[in-house]
């Protein structure tokens, strides 16, 4: 990992890009209240990345529990950029200790803290090549990016309770239909996956 990936792990600092509170807009817990801990930086760079999670402020693990205790919602989303390079079994912890279900967004390219609630795993290593190899083998739900070429690959190997595909926001509204036209079909024929949407842009949330 190069060191602004890791940037405070050792001295129980972490690069927050944003914390807060908002409805999940993807995968099973759609429309569940959220308090969203964004982590700045990533290993990779998706070409279809809609997140600006490069800059960030450092906070202790402490300022990030006060922060997220200050909501009502129990539910926790760490997130990213890729939130697995800062993440700590500590922080995982404290969270829990101030009554939070801790869940994370994951790319699958590195370990995670067995203490997690919730693991969503998008594997991107379809759209990026070099250093975006999956190392989990199992996860809650596993969401995948259906993109203009469909799915290249489905991960039959990953033990997944829940399996999700999310049309691709291409940027342009002619190509969005015909993905989404094409997820669909693709769900209709694969029932055990399920379709994804991405609601909070669609009712304007963030």
């Amino acid at each position: 990992m190069a060191g602004s990936e890791q940037s405070g792990r050792g001295a129980g600092l972490f690069r927050v890009n944003e914390l807060f509170y908002s409805l999940q807009g993807e995968g099973f817990f759609t429309g569940t209240p959220a308090i969203f801990v964004r982590f700045s930086g990533c290993n990779l760079h998706c070409p279809f990345c809609d997140t600006q999670h490069q800059q960030g402020r450092m906070m202790s693990q402490s300022e990030i529990c006060e922060a997220v205790a200050a909501y009502p919602a129990r539910h926790v989303v760490i997130t990213g950029g890729e939130p697995s390079l800062q993440l700590t079994g500590d922080l995982v912890d404290a969270l829990h200790e101030v009554g939070k279900f801790v869940a994370i967004e994951t790319n699958g390219t590195h370990q995670l803290p067995p203490q997690l609630d919730w693991v969503t795993l998008s594997p991107k290593d379809s759209f990026v090549s070099g250093g975006a190899d999956v190392v989990l083998t199992r996860c809650d739900e596993l969401k995948l990016v259906f993109g203009e070429d469909g799915l290249s690959n489905t991960y039959d190997n990953l033990v997944a309770t829940h399996r999700f595909v999310q049309p691709c926001d291409t940027g342009d509204a002619s190509r969005n239909a015909h993905v989404l036209h094409n997820c669909i079909e693709w769900c209709l024929a694969h029932p055990q996956w399920r379709l994804s949407l991405q609601t909070h842009k669609l009712i304007g949330v963030r």
